[in-house]
C-alpha cells in the first residue's frame, strides 16, 4: 500500500468486558479492530465476543503481546493495580511502541503512579473513564473523559469513538479521573437527595405526581430526576444502571481526593455515608435508585402503593 493509502486499524487488548466493557468490546470487534480479551468469570460475555472473532488471552502479559492499544475497563483501583502491577502483568510486558486506557473509574494518586511507572518505559497511559451507561455501552454512545497529551488523544480517537459518542480532552494525564470523580460525586449528591425528598413527600402526603411536574419544570430539573423519579414513584428502581456498590466506591474515591486537597468535604462525606448505609442494609448489588428502598427500610414509609 502506497504512503497515501488507509492505515492499519490498531490491534487491539480488552481486559475488563463485564456490564460496560462487553459493549465497549463488541463495537470495537464490529467496527473493524481485530480484538484479543482477557478471559472473565462470567463466560457468556467472552463466549459473545469470540463468536465475533476476537481471541482470547491467558494473561495480561500474553494479551499484551501482539497489541497495539489496551484498554482496561475494571472495576477500580485495586483491579488495575493487580492488572499492571501483579503476576504477568502489563507493566513488564509493555512495548514502547503500545498505548494503556485505563476506562475504569480510579484514585488519581494511583493514575499518577502508573502513569510514571509506564512513562519510564516510554509508554503513554491515558486515563479515560466513561459516562452513561451499558445501553449506551452497547450503542457506540458513551461519553469519555481523556487526560492525554494531545497527540496521544489524536493517536487513540479512532479507537474510543468506536464505543463513545462524546470525547471529552479535559487535560493532561490524570485529570479524566479527577474531572469523573467530582462529576459522580454531583449525580449521586442528587440521587441522595431525591431518595431522601420523595421518602418525605410520601410522609407529608404529597402528591408525587404533582411533585415531579413541579420538579421538572424548575429549578430542581435534572437529567437524574426525569430517568429516576417517574418509575421510582411507580415502585422501579432499576432505571439507573449503575450498580451501588460502585457509586460507593466511586464516592469513596471522591472523598479521599477531597481529603488528600486538604479540602472539607462534609457533603461529599454525607453522600458517601448515604451509599455505605444502604449497602450496610443489602442493597449494595441493586441499582443507585434503590437509595429509596435504603430510605423505606429506615423509615418503615413505602413509596409505591400495591
Amino acid at each position: 500500500m502506497g504512503q497515501g493509502g488507509p492505515q492499519k486499524a490498531p490491534r487491539i487488548g480488552f481486559i475488563g468486558v463485564g456490564m460496560m466493557g462487553h459493549g465497549m468490546a463488541r463495537n470495537l470487534a464490529t467496527k473493524g479492530f481485530a480484538l484479543a480479551i482477557l478471559g472473565h468469570r462470567n463466560r457468556q460475555p467472552v463466549e459473545d465476543l469470540l463468536a465475533l472473532g476476537a481471541e482470547e488471552a491467558r494473561n495480561p502479559a500474553a494479551l499484551a503481546q501482539d497489541a497495539d492499544i489496551i484498554v482496561l475497563c475494571v472495576t477500580g483501583t485495586p483491579q488495575v493495580e493487580d492488572i499492571v502491577y501483579g503476576a504477568y502483568g502489563l507493566l513488564e510486558a509493555a512495548r514502547p511502541d503500545q498505548v494503556v486506557i485505563d476506562c475504569s473509574t480510579s484514585e488519581p494518586d494511583s493514575t499518577a503512579r502508573i502513569f510514571a511507572d509506564f512513562a519510564l518505559r516510554d509508554v503513554p497511559f491515558v486515563d479515560a473513564p466513561l459516562a452513561r451507561g451499558p445501553k449506551e455501552a452497547e450503542e457506540g454512545r458513551l461519553n469519555v473523559m481523556v487526560g492525554a497529551e494531545t497527540p496521544v488523544l489524536e493517536r487513540i480517537r479512532p479507537v474510543l469513538a468506536a464505543f463513545a459518542e462524546n470525547i471529552f480532552h479535559v487535560g493532561g494525564p490524570g485529570e479524566g479521573h479527577k474531572l469523573k470523580l467530582i462529576n459522580n460525586f454531583f449525580v449521586l449528591g442528587q440521587a441522595a437527595l431525591l431518595a431522601e425528598a420523595l421518602i418525605a413527600g410520601k410522609r407529608a402526603g404529597v402528591d408525587l405526581e404533582a411533585l415531579y411536574r413541579v420538579m421538572s419544570a424548575g429549578g430542581a430539573n435534572s437529567n437524574y430526576l426525569r430517568l429516576v423519579m417517574p418509575e421510582a414513584i411507580k415502585g422501579d428502581y432499576g432505571s439507573m444502571q449503575f450498580l451501588l456498590e460502585l457509586a460507593r466506591k466511586d464516592l469513596r474515591y471522591y472523598t479521599h481526593m477531597t481529603e488528600s486537597l486538604g479540602l472539607p468535604g462534609p457533603l461529599g462525606e454525607a453522600v458517601h455515608q448515604a451509599f455505605v448505609q444502604a449497602a450496610a442494609l443489602g442493597l449494595g448489588k441493586k441499582m443507585v435508585p434503590s437509595l429509596i428502598e435504603a430510605q423505606e427500610k429506615l423509615t418503615g414509609v413505602k413509596l409505591a402503593s400495591g
